[in-house]
């Protein structure tokens, strides 16, 4: 089944060449189409950005294009394949922001890992309303996301905060269906990379105003060493987890996956597959929600999970139910802050987002806690409630 469908998309790409391509919007059927798109008229558009700035949006493609940027490092499900075997997936990802949220995307892909692209990311960033920062890993996708904060655009590293925007909606609805206080929570986060980081900074609200937020009782980051603790040794190589060690597991336990799972109301998988064994679903709280979202092979199988006692079961996979997939919150993301022309996208703006994307299923149920990835009203839904927390948070900077 798998090899027919590699096979057939070998076939539509090699047909296609790729996905993308590009049309204009004015026609050239005359001299004067010409002169009123490029040479002489082009040049009093020009000189009125020149004049202000801003008008940029009015004008030019700004207003509606994002750059989606990758270095390939951390591709999903193929890893580090560098720039040029990401631009498959960075086509596909423009076609999903031009499908469910009209903006036109062009993937902008750099060599490797290694290579430092921040400053040539500034310098392309005139022409674009947004930057999506994809497939990068960590630590480096956090320093990358940090250092373009203050390019005046919204700069999203969407592997991380699409991924916990979703997470957090599907949590709450989680707790609407079992009947658990999200505030009363204990969860496993088992990844500490960028989506896990982004995840449980999310769920514990540091770094955000917890007036506005409301955060679990407490979350337990797991990654390959084991359970992150103040104190462990090796934390100090690495800023971010030193941050997860100090803001989160309250109790500072120590130990395995299944040390951090033990007792735990949910757990949420942004690792490896097959690493959750029943047991260890059997050793949480009653009635537990297991989002095992490792692709293609989920750290425990929701049949197996279910057996174990799951009252609600999540993957990122689209053959079974409940499926935690970032296209149902990047596009809204992207479309609300360039429709307010935000400077940034806040704390704020993703919690309203994960809000609109949890209140968007009205009658949620074990098998139906979040919208079908296919269904573009969620789009809309999400993009004006983040255009709304930007006016309220006053980084809109609309006419």
């Amino acid at each position: 089944m798998d090899e027919d469908l590699y096979r057939e998309s070998l076939e539509l790409h090699r047909q296609h060449r790729g996905k993308l391509e590009v049309h204009s919007k004015v026609r050239l059927k005359t001299k004067h189409d010409l002169s009123l798109a490029y040479t002489p008229g082009v040049a009093r558009v020009c000189r009125e950005i020149q004049d202000d700035p801003a008008r940029a949006y009015d004008y030019t493609m700004k207003a509606n294009t994002v750059a989606i940027v990758t270095d390939g490092s951390a591709v999903l499900g193929l890893g580090n394949i560098g720039g040029t075997a990401a631009i498959p997936v960075m086509e596909g990802k423009a076609i999903l922001f031009r499908e469910f949220a009209g903006i036109d995307a062009i993937p902008i892909c750099f060599a490797g890992y290694h290579i430092d692209f921040v400053e040539d990311v500034r310098n392309i960033a005139p022409v674009f309303g947004g930057i999506n920062l994809e497939d990068i890993a960590a630590p480096k996708c956090f320093a990358v996301e940090e250092a373009l904060q203050d390019l005046g655009i919204p700069v999203m590293h969407d592997d991380q905060h699409g991924t916990a925007v979703v997470v957090l909606a599907a949590l709450l609805n989680a707790c609407r269906v079992t009947g658990k206080r999200f505030e009363d929570l204990t969860v496993a986060v088992s990844g500490a990379g960028a989506a896990g980081y982004a995840v449980t900074r999310m769920l514990a609200c540091f770094g955000m105003d917890r007036e506005a937020c409301s955060t679990v009782r407490d979350v337990i980051a797991v990654d390959r060493t084991g359970i992150i603790y103040r104190g462990r040794p090796d934390l100090l190589q690495n800023k971010y987890k030193y941050i997860l060690a100090h803001e989160t597991n309250t109790g500072n336990r120590q130990g395995t996956l299944a040390d951090a799972m033990a007792g735990a109301d949910a757990f949420i998988g942004v690792s490896a597959g097959g690493i959750v064994t029943e047991e260890m679903v059997r050793s949480m709280a009653p009635d537990p929600i297991v989002f095992a979202m490792a692709n293609p092979t989920p750290e425990i199988l929701p049949e197996a999970a279910r057996r174990a006692g799951a009252a609600v079961v999540g993957t990122g996979r689209s053959d079974y139910p409940n499926q935690i997939n970032n296209v149902l919150a990047f596009p809204g993301i992207f479309r609300g802050a360039l429709d307010a022309r935000a400077a940034t996208i806040t704390d704020a703006m993703k919690l309203a987002a994960a809000h609109a994307l949890a209140d968007f299923v009205v009658r949620p149920h074990r098998d139906h806690i979040l919208p079908s990835i296919l269904d573009k009203r969620v789009t809309a839904e999400v993009a004006a409630a983040v255009r709304d927390a930007a006016v309220a948070n006053g980084v809109a900077g609309l006419p």
